[in-house]
């Protein structure tokens, strides 16, 4: 194992705001670009960078049109949310651009999020957004800036170690946000800064309200910024109109026809509620779904029980000690669970990840994010999965 660092603690953030940046050099002759997505988090950072005394500059991305798909409160990158990212700018004195990416944002995101579930995935757009709009144009923009780092309100740790910066899930497990960041690379880690990573929710409120951003008591953000009133279905029809194909709810042990659905964009794997079938003996989750044959497969709990699952387009980060045990996390808000990994994990490769216990609802299209205590030490997306015997 390599040395590390630990970043700055929540006291540090009012008694030195530079720390939180872990600039070498006279911070004065620094340039912080910030990700402000409007909310009271990036506006903190902001805040934070500003009275660090570097050059901060606040970049938000408009990625969908401000009245569609939504434009409701608790979403974030349109509408009222660029208008209170430059809000705070204004009132922090500092300069704050606004990029068009609705195009590159609808191509690379909100079109894959309609096609895997039309693949019978269950799929994170928000994890591809971080990959690509957030991230890797963000970078450009930032480095086009001559920015020393790019600054974002995420509720990660970023470590120094031997071997360069680590990941590390954020000081407070329930505002930890390193399952959405597991594609991040070495080089944009090098780049990033994660200010909040060591402060609880309530203090970064706290540091909004005392620097005067009417923003201190807006509502999070919601995971999926851009489907409103959390209806998935709506946006996938709306952008393949062919996504209600009609066909069969089988039970995956007796083969029976139970009943019709209207389109396998309906169902994720685990959903119990809402498959209109009754009379049966016992409850029925949805344990597999064909895209192929537009067939969902239903059955008893253990039938959902997992005993391996197959990763692919896997990333790593930093070194990957085969001393110590891993564990992995294969939903946002699960914890957790103990594994062995079997294959390489990094560039792209497919590797296999076999649970000490059997896991439930794992789902295809999902993120299984790999941790050696509290790093993150990479990941992949899950393929597919083994049923636990």
């Amino acid at each position: 194992m390599t040395a590390t660092t630990a970043p700055a603690t929540a006291t540090s953030a009012a008694r030195d705001p530079a720390a939180l940046f872990q600039l070498n050099g006279p911070i004065t002759a620094r340039r912080i670009v910030v990700a402000m997505s409007g909310g009271v988090d990036s506006s903190v950072v902001a805040a934070l960078a500003a009275a660090s005394g570097a050059e901060t500059i606040g970049i938000t991305l408009q990625l969908y049109d401000n009245g569609a798909p939504s434009s409701r409160k608790g979403a974030c990158c349109a509408g009222d949310d660029i208008r209170d990212a430059r809000m705070v700018a204004d009132r922090l004195g500092i300069a704050h651009y606004v990029y068009d990416h609705e195009s590159s944002f609808r191509e690379q995101v909100v079109e894959q999020f309609a096609d895997e579930y039309m693949h019978g995935r269950t799929p994170i757009p928000c994890i591809r957004c971080n990959m690509g709009p957030k991230f890797t144009d963000l970078f450009a923009m930032a480095r086009d800036l001559g920015a020393d780092c790019l600054a974002t309100g995420h509720y990660v740790r970023r470590v120094k170690s031997a071997s360069g910066p680590e990941l590390w899930r954020a000081s407070d497990p329930a505002r930890d946000q390193s399952y959405f960041l597991f594609a991040t690379t070495q080089d944009q880690l090098d780049y990033l800064r994660f200010p909040l990573g060591g402060l609880p929710k309530p203090q970064v409120r706290a540091i909004a309200e005392s620097a005067g951003l009417r923003v201190a008591a807006k509502p999070d953000s919601q995971d999926i910024c851009f489907v409103p009133d959390g209806d998935y279905a709506a946006i996938v029809r709306k952008i393949r109109p062919d996504a209600e194909a009609e066909g069969d709810i089988v039970h995956a042990e007796t083969g029976a026809v139970l009943g019709r659905h209207r389109g396998i964009i309906n169902f994720t794997v685990g959903q119990r509620r809402g498959l209109e079938i009754g009379g049966q003996a016992e409850p029925l989750y949805v344990t597999r779904i064909d895209a192929a044959s537009q067939c969902v497969l239903v059955g008893p709990r253990h039938l959902l029980a997992v005993g391996a699952a197959r990763i692919v387009e896997t990333t790593r980060i930093g070194p990957l000690p085969t001393d110590v045990p891993l564990t992995a996390k294969v939903r946002s808000l699960a914890k957790p669970v103990p594994i062995m990994l079997e294959g390489p994990l990094g560039e792209g490769a497919t590797a296999t990840i076999r649970f000490v216990q059997p896991e439930f609802g794992v789902s295809p299209g999902q993120a299984a994010v790999l941790y050696v205590g509290e790093r993150v030490v990479g990941g992949g997306w899950i393929e597919s999965t083994e049923t636990a015997i």
